[in-house]
């Protein structure tokens, strides 16, 4: 049988550790570690977090007009079934190893270290802003993203993003199966050393961008003030309008309209691998 919790005030360490089958609403948790730690199948609504690690080990939290204080740190560790909507996480080092996360319409401003290692995340009308953003997490799907900060999604897996607008220099290092649609991204040496990456549809801004790539395609893409792109990667690339350079591809195919200054060094690739065709004619 659930039990009711309104308009209450909690201090103290584990103020409800082990609360189980729980509906709180308009409630404070204050100074006191833990005090969700092992909760399980908990509906939060207008409820607020205000110091370390609320919801470690914590199982079926469903929150709506949740808040975690910067103060409520690292609060959501070794999480199974977290969904929280139109809710604010201000707190840095949010999720770690944890599995199916589901936000939807929350602020994550002090986003630092957050959604590491952990496994099935949607993420929809999210905005985010911290350095190392989902680094080794997997199963990502996220629509409407706005992300500010470095280093997002290193070593991820199985990402899928839609209409995101991502500010992140070395976004997508290290990845796996990684597909970007409808989507910006501006900042520099993007993807390196990651294997099947797709870009749909996408405006991208990189210096030294796209390279170190096993397996890079893009379709219907533009690149804007872009340079030293694609170098040893393996590309199929259909790019709208002027690549301002392109520098030894280690293979495959880039049809653009024209290209600002192109390098095949035939002492660091093999020029015959690669085609690069313009809306004038074959430069290669």
């Amino acid at each position: 049988m659930r039990s009711q919790i309104s308009h209450q005030y909690f201090s103290g360490e584990r103020a409800l550790f082990f609360g189980h089958e729980l509906d709180i609403v308009d409630a404070v948790f204050a100074d006191g570690e833990s005090p969700l730690k092992h909760a399980s199948d908990v509906s939060l609504d207008r409820v607020s977090f205000e110091w370390k690690y609320p919801l470690w080990y914590s199982r079926d939290i469903t929150g709506q007009r949740t808040t975690l204080l910067e103060t409520a740190r690292s609060g959501i560790w070794y999480a199974d079934g977290v969904d929280f909507t139109d809710s604010l996480i201000a707190a840095p080092k949010t999720f770690r190893r944890s599995r199916r996360i589901r936000l939807t319409r929350t602020d994550l401003p002090t986003a630092q270290e957050t959604l590491w290692d952990c496994d099935d995340i949607e993420l929809t009308d999210v905005t985010a802003h911290g350095d190392y953003f989902a680094i080794n997490s997997r199963g990502i799907t996220a629509k409407q993203l706005r992300l500010t900060g470095n280093y997002a999604f290193d070593g991820a897996s199985d990402v899928v993003v839609d209409d995101a607008l991502i500010l992140s220099k070395d976004a997508f290092w290290n990845c796996h199966n990684v597909v970007v649609r409808h989507s910006t991204i501006i900042g520099e040496y993007l993807g390196w050393n990651s294997t099947g990456v797709t870009f749909e549809d996408c405006t991208i801004e990189s210096l030294q961008g796209l390279c170190y790539i096993d397996g890079l395609t893009m379709r219907a893409c533009r690149l804007l003030n872009t340079t030293l792109a694609f170098e040893y990667s393996q590309v199929d690339a259909e790019i709208e309008g002027a690549v301002d350079s392109i520098i030894n591809p280690a293979g495959g195919i880039i049809r653009c309209g024209s290209v600002g200054q192109l390098t095949l060094d035939p002492k660091r690739i093999d020029p015959a691998k690669v085609q690069v065709v313009t809306d004038v004619d074959s430069v290669a």
